[in-house]
């Protein structure tokens, strides 16, 4: 998996703007790309492109997480329930909660962290 560091210009991109964010992370292939557009003790904005057959296995994190799919179509399996999401939709992964995420095709998501 490909991670960035937070970086001024994709966060500046955003500030006060309006912007497409499936325009600003790129699909690699055989890859999972993720740019980190915010990180602070409260918590996380990041931005994530899947290639096709790539996948997190299942985690868990001790805090809240809210996974917007923004192309595509992904596949998360959140406390042993296994779900298709598309592109608009939006759903909560519980914090202690074990989750795993999967592309079945290439998709990307936009995932906030809530740490407070």
């Amino acid at each position: 998996m490909s991670i960035e560091k937070p970086k001024a210009s994709v966060l500046r991109a955003c500030v006060g703007k309006g912007q497409n964010l499936a325009a600003l992370v790129e699909y690699s292939e055989d890859s999972i790309v993720s740019k980190t557009i915010v990180d602070k003790p409260a918590g996380a904005i990041t931005l994530f492109a899947f290639d096709k057959g790539q996948k997190l296995s299942e985690h868990s994190a001790p805090y809240d997480a809210v996974v917007q799919i923004l192309d595509g179509k992904a596949r998360l399996t959140i406390g042993g329930n296994d779900g298709e999401f598309v592109a608009g939709q939006i759903v909560v992964m519980p914090a202690d909660v074990p989750h795993a995420v999967s592309a079945d095709e290439r998709f990307k998501m936009l995932l906030t962290m809530i740490r407070a």
